[in-house]
């Protein structure tokens, strides 16, 4: 039996009930908090948490656009003509000086790395195992990637490896986030499709497809293709038999940097692990350790939210990716391990008249900004009956207890650009079980494996503009926004239901909203 959508009294308690006792993150540094009080704001003055409080709450009215719903970004959404670099355009307030650094991070984003030795010593290093040359290879235009369709590679997209603990010592492991989970030990953390010459590349990612029907209200019928996940040429060996394979995509880029000037509360604040409020959504709060401190922070990237700043996310990138070490993962033989023992004996990148990694200082910082800069385009169309109408479904049928769609970032974040802006991400962040569907059966440190973390909805509608497809999920499963609907489950399945059960013009308004944002 669907549960009932959330009403929007609910919606508007949600946003500011208290989960951080809940949630267990004693390391986050929040003002002091009651036990029935929810975490507090220390950037803000009474006057402003005032006006926060007022232009966060849920709309209620749906006869016309809200006021700065246009400018998804706030100060730093780009209006530039919409067109396929919609994704690739800096925030519009950094200053001067900023774009110089945006221009560097770009220039090293798309640089292509090559093999050592190569007399080209500030560019090699590439690998010995990698899945792609470059940064931009799979964020194809600062966008989504694609799982492999005809004639298109599988770049921008690959599969994780990892198995679940074996003894207690390993469970307590990642119950402390010493470690996320444990890799293959053979292949480690990624299979990784590619190869520096004279070494042969690990496997290739077989993708297969079952056509599954499903009939909505009014009888149109719908076909979701169920993917099934193999690995074929293995050259080093079989994999461990209880290692699990979780097929990403790559992510868009836009508003990294404005997620991450959300404050930790406003997060936590939606947090609701045990579903207190009978729900039946209880999102749980994700942490990771910061690879420079070791530091448990609040994550909110990746597809598991298993990285708490952008930095994280970009030398996570590098080392997994593309096999290139930085000073925060300085490990020059990338995801090589001890089993492949003509991986670790190949040349590495490292130029000590540079530095000791093969992406010294301050490349890495170089593309964190770039990253940290992205600007989500302007909406369209916010002023469009059918748009309008389709967001009332949107909020009516509780997509928003997990989608929501706005914050005001902190006041102290550490580019001004990024400081007291409201955004509209249509995002909480958090990590919720999205049924049995979606499930990669893969555990990363607080994400279970059938936990997601919410993916930002901003500039959904470009995605086709931008990248030329539209495969949406953590695998590009869905081949439009209705079937990646239609997957969700778990705690989405009432909103989910709800959207099966209208009738087709609805559907056609929700699904024009969307293409808006």
């Amino acid at each position: 039996m669907a549960r009932t959508p959330i009403t929007m009294s609910r919606i508007i308690a949600r946003s500011f009930r208290r989960s951080l006792f809940a949630t267990g993150l004693s390391l986050l540094v929040l003002a002091p908090a009651a036990a029935d009080e929810p975490p507090v704001r220390t950037d803000l003055t009474p006057k402003d948490f005032k006006r926060v409080e007022k232009v966060t709450a849920p709309t209620t009215d749906f006869s016309a656009p809200e006021p700065f719903e246009l400018m998804q970004g706030g100060a730093a959404t780009s209006t530039n003509p919409v067109n396929g670099d919609s994704f690739s355009h800096f925030s519009s307030n950094i200053t001067f000086a900023e774009e110089e650094e945006f221009k560097l991070g770009n220039a090293l984003f798309r640089k292509f790395w090559v093999s050592s030795p190569s007399s080209t010593q500030a560019s090699d290093g590439l690998g010995p195992l990698f899945n792609a040359r470059a940064c931009q290879s799979c964020h194809l235009k600062d966008g989504r990637g694609h799982p492999p369709e005809g004639a298109a590679d599988s770049t921008s997209m690959f599969l994780r490896l990892a198995r679940p603990a074996r003894t207690e010592d390993e469970r307590q492991a990642i119950a402390e986030l010493k470690t996320a989970n444990f890799p293959d030990p053979t292949y480690g953390g990624q299979l990784q499709d590619l190869a520096v010459p004279g070494l042969a590349a690990e496997g290739r990612m077989v993708v297969t497809y079952t056509e599954e029907p499903v009939t909505l209200a009014g009888g149109e019928t719908v076909s979701l293709r169920r993917p099934h996940y193999s690995v074929a040429d293995l050259a080093y060996g079989p994999l461990a038999p209880d290692t699990t394979l979780s097929p990403r995509i790559a992510t868009p880029m836009i508003g990294m940097g404005l997620i991450q000037a959300i404050t930790d509360a406003d997060i936590l604040a939606r947090a609701d692990p045990d579903d207190r409020d009978g729900d039946g959504i209880s999102g749980r709060a994700a942490r990771g350790r910061d690879h420079r401190t070791g530091e448990l922070k609040l994550g909110r990237f990746g597809w598991k939210a298993q990285n708490a700043s952008v930095r994280d996310q970009s030398s996570s990138a590098f080392k997994g990716d593309i096999g290139i070490s930085t000073p925060d993962a300085p490990h020059p033989f990338g995801d090589c391990t001890a089993a492949e023992a003509k991986c670790l004996a190949m040349p590495t990148g490292v130029q000590k008249r540079l530095g000791d990694t093969e992406a010294p200082d301050p490349v890495l910082d170089l593309v964190t900004f770039y990253s940290e800069n992205l600007a989500p385009p302007a909406r369209r169309r916010i002023d469009d009956p059918a748009v309008l109408k389709g967001k009332s479904i949107f909020y009516a049928s509780g997509c928003v207890a997990c989608h929501a769609p706005k914050f005001v970032t902190s006041r102290k974040a550490e580019n001004k650009a990024h400081r007291f802006q409201l955004i509209w991400p249509y995002s909480d962040f958090l990590l919720h079980d999205m049924g049995e569907g979606l499930a990669d059966g893969q555990e990363v440190g607080d994400a279970s494996g059938r936990e997601w973390r919410t993916q930002p909805l901003w500039s959904i509608g470009l995605t086709e503009r931008v990248n030329g497809h539209t495969f949406f999920l953590h695998d590009g499963r869905a081949r439009n926004l209705t079937e990646a609907i239609l997957w969700h489950g778990g705690e989405a399945q009432a909103a989910r239901d709800t959207f099966a059960g209208l009738t087709a013009d609805d559907r056609k308004a929700l699904i024009a909203f969307l293409e808006s944002l």
